[in-house]
């Protein structure tokens, strides 16, 4: 029995609530998603053996805990998506259109999925009176060791650093409409975790071992109290190796219509050298833009990434980040020539081409611009709201 068919057998067509623990709506909540892409089983069937572990526990729990399925019709079929990618789907635009107040009749099967999610999702945001936690589940399709993914907020990083797991900063800020900025914009502390290569039952291990060490790290669960909990620490720390922090330096984007390839043999945190012959698309041969480490090679059909270029930080830019945003140094930063506020809050920056070309990107990295979209001749930078405080606590 293959991993596409054992999820088929526990996931039913727009049933998305796997598992829910925990009454008190006093205290922190933790959301688990799995498989908000179809062919990325993993997640699921990891949230299903945690469900079961979990039911006798509820009396210990200090919160609330919530398993879903993500895409449950590209589960079904085990494809990646039916009409459209739905870790991409969760724009304002789409998220209006599809709210529980929407008369509009959903366009596409993720619609469809969206709208049920939001049904579900928003009863959780709006009953919390402690902080919000949400973890996605995703594997990859080459071989590699498993890592998370960080919008780059304080609250995020001090979370994920809360896991015995390597963290990258910047994916989420390369890519529109994910299920985690969404929930982040919201105020949610969030994480995504590639724990994997798709059908191995390792990365289903490594899923369900998260988990569990999640809703430890958001409160939710004493560690004496977890099943097996060192067990599971020994999971992630063999799977994961030594934590490190590395941050994105480049995205290679990619349509269904460029023919691209990627070269075989790469995977994830791979060394690579600037001018290295990586892929092939209808153009000709793609070549590293620079010195790093490759992450997410795309050895699948479906998908909008075909690679990801990363670099390691080192713990000095780390620590003056988290000094100069905790000082608030990002709310003065449009007084500085050729940077401009674009909305009354200045999470959003524009700024001007003269000035971009020579003033150090890394800067706005530091205090948690990472969004950037060129837009005619200025470059537009922003950040995630809720850098620091919580719109969920008392004290946020």
């Amino acid at each position: 029995m293959d991993s596409i068919t054992k999820t088929a057998e526990i996931v039913a067509e727009g049933e998305h609530l796997i598992g829910s623990f925990g009454a008190e709506s006093e205290g922190p909540t933790l959301m688990v998603f799995g498989g908000i892409h179809g062919n990325e089983t993993a997640g699921v069937r990891a949230a299903r053996r945690v469900s079961e572990k979990l039911a006798p526990l509820e009396d210990r729990l200090h919160g609330r805990v919530f398993l879903f399925a993500g895409n449950t019709r590209a589960l079904q079929k085990g494809v990646r998506f039916i009409d459209e990618d739905l870790n991409r789907h969760w724009t304002d635009a789409n998220v209006t259109r599809n709210d529980l107040g929407s008369q509009l009749p959903p366009q596409f099967s993720e619609d469809r999925e969206q709208m049920e999610l939001l049904a579900a999702i928003v009863p959780v945001l709006s009953s919390a009176s402690g902080e919000v936690f949400a973890l996605d589940l995703h594997s990859t399709s080459a071989e590699g060791v498993p890592f998370a993914t960080v919008g780059d907020t304080m609250r995020n990083r001090n979370f994920a650093t809360k896991l015995p797991v390597t963290m990258i900063l910047g994916i989420e800020e390369q890519l529109e409409g994910t299920l985690l900025e969404y929930l982040n914009n919201i105020g949610a502390v969030t994480m995504g975790f590639e724990g994997g290569q798709h059908y191995a039952e390792s990365t289903v291990n490594s899923h369900e071992s998260l988990i569990w060490l999640a809703i430890e790290a958001a409160g939710v669960i004493k560690k004496s109290d977890i099943p097996d909990a060192d067990y599971h620490a020994q999971v992630v720390k063999k799977a994961t190796g030594r934590p490190e922090i590395l941050e994105i330096r480049y995205r290679h984007e990619i349509t269904e219509n460029d023919g691209f390839v990627m070269r075989p043999g790469y995977e994830n945190f791979q060394p690579i050298r600037k001018g290295e012959y990586l892929a092939d698309d209808l153009s000709g041969n793609i070549r590293a833009s620079e010195s790093g480490l490759i992450l997410m090679p795309l050895y699948q059909k479906l998908g909008e990434d075909g690679f990801f270029i990363g670099r390691r930080i080192k713990p000095f830019w780390l620590w003056l980040s988290a000094v100069l945003r905790w000082m608030r140094i990002g709310d003065l930063i449009h007084l500085l020539p050729g940077v401009h506020p674009t909305d009354a809050d200045r999470e959003v920056l524009r700024v001007d081409t003269t000035v971009a070309r020579f003033f150090p990107l890394q800067v706005f990295h530091l205090l948690g611009f990472r969004k950037r979209r060129w837009t005619g001749e200025s470059l537009t930078v922003s950040r995630r709201r809720h850098d620091i405080n919580s719109p969920f606590t008392k004290e946020g």
